[in-house]
């Protein structure tokens, strides 16, 4: 009789056991646990991209299992184990749209926003429309604004030049008064910044040191075929007569000026090469009498201006008014 020796377990069947865990559970444990939060996030997206799923299984509160059950079939199918507590969370926060996108309010911060993503659209352009403006300014500050400062800046030096110019050149007080107001009215003037009527004093000085340099004689035209002289009827008096001699300023080179006359009869200053110097009427008939005795006029100089002087001096009785037109 034989005796059968006692097999002996040696932890064969226990060195298998674990290779007869499926593959599945493997994966399971070796996936990590997804955060319920996110998991509820994700509940709520798929139950959002499935809008017919929602309305048939939603349609009633009694179907609220079903749907639950549907979903986790969803995420079975993929490898995920889902919670009630997961999917309670998820359908809860479907009906108080939660993790739902809600464009910001209107204001300006979301206006910088906009312009900011759609820089590409106006980006180009905006900045075309900076760099012409960049431009025009530079070519304003260059060409207008750059000289208009420079100007302001040299007033107070081209007035006291002006000044002096004519100070230097006068030879009566009577101009050197003249001067001295002038150059006071434009230091008051800059003095409270007003620069334009500085420059004016300015160009009154410079056309005061033009009147003092010229010389010339103050001849009546008796040129044949052209007026000696004229008379007018005022208007404001029809009883009177005025009577002006046609005159012409000759330097001493021989040449025609051309000065600034103001017209007495409007006010108004012409640059004339001729004008008519008002007279007493003795003094008109004298010249008429000397022209029609042979058509020339003997004795033709009414007035002699001198340098440094600003007024000619006269010959003849007259005020020095004068008309610019006949």
């Amino acid at each position: 009789m034989s005796t059968e020796r006692p097999r002996r377990n040696d932890g064969d069947d226990d060195a298998r056991a674990p290779d007869a865990m499926t593959t599945s559970e493997a994966a399971k444990q070796e996936r990590p646990p997804l955060d319920e939060l996110m998991l509820a996030m994700d509940v709520v997206d798929t139950l959002r991209h499935r809008e017919r799923l929602i309305e048939r299984e939603l349609g009633a509160e009694d179907r609220e299992r079903a749907l639950k059950e549907r979903l986790r079939e969803i995420y079975a199918a993929q490898g995920i184990e889902v919670s009630d507590a997961v999917l309670e969370q998820g359908v809860r926060a479907l009906h108080e749209e939660r993790f739902v996108y809600k464009p910001p309010e209107p204001g300006l911060g979301r206006t910088l926003a906009l312009l900011y993503v759609r820089r590409d659209r106006w980006g180009k352009p905006a900045l075309a429309a900076i760099a012409a403006i960049a431009a025009v300014l530079i070519v304003y500050q260059l060409a207008v604004r750059g000289p208009a400062l420079r100007e302001i800046e040299t007033l107070p030096e081209r007035l006291d030049v002006a000044h002096r110019a004519v100070v230097d050149l006068a030879a009566e007080p009577t101009a050197v008064a003249q001067a001295e107001t002038l150059a006071n009215r434009g230091e008051t003037a800059l003095e409270r910044r007003d620069y334009d009527a500085a420059e004016e004093s300015v160009r009154e000085l410079r056309a005061m040191r033009a009147a003092l340099e010229r010389e010339y004689e103050l001849r009546v035209v008796s040129r044949p075929g052209e007026l000696s002289g004229v008379w007018r009827v005022p208007d404001e008096n029809p009883q009177a007569q005025n009577f002006y001699l046609i005159v012409e300023a000759i330097a001493p080179d021989g040449a025609t000026l051309t000065l600034p006359i103001r017209n007495e009869e409007d006010g108004k200053v012409r640059e004339v090469s001729r004008w008519g110097l008002r007279v007493d009427e003795q003094t008109f008939r004298r010249v008429a009498e000397d022209k029609r005795d042979d058509g020339i006029i003997q004795n033709d100089v009414v007035a002699v201006k001198r340098r440094g002087e600003l007024e000619p001096e006269y010959r003849v009785a007259s005020t020095g008014a004068a008309i610019t037109e006949w």
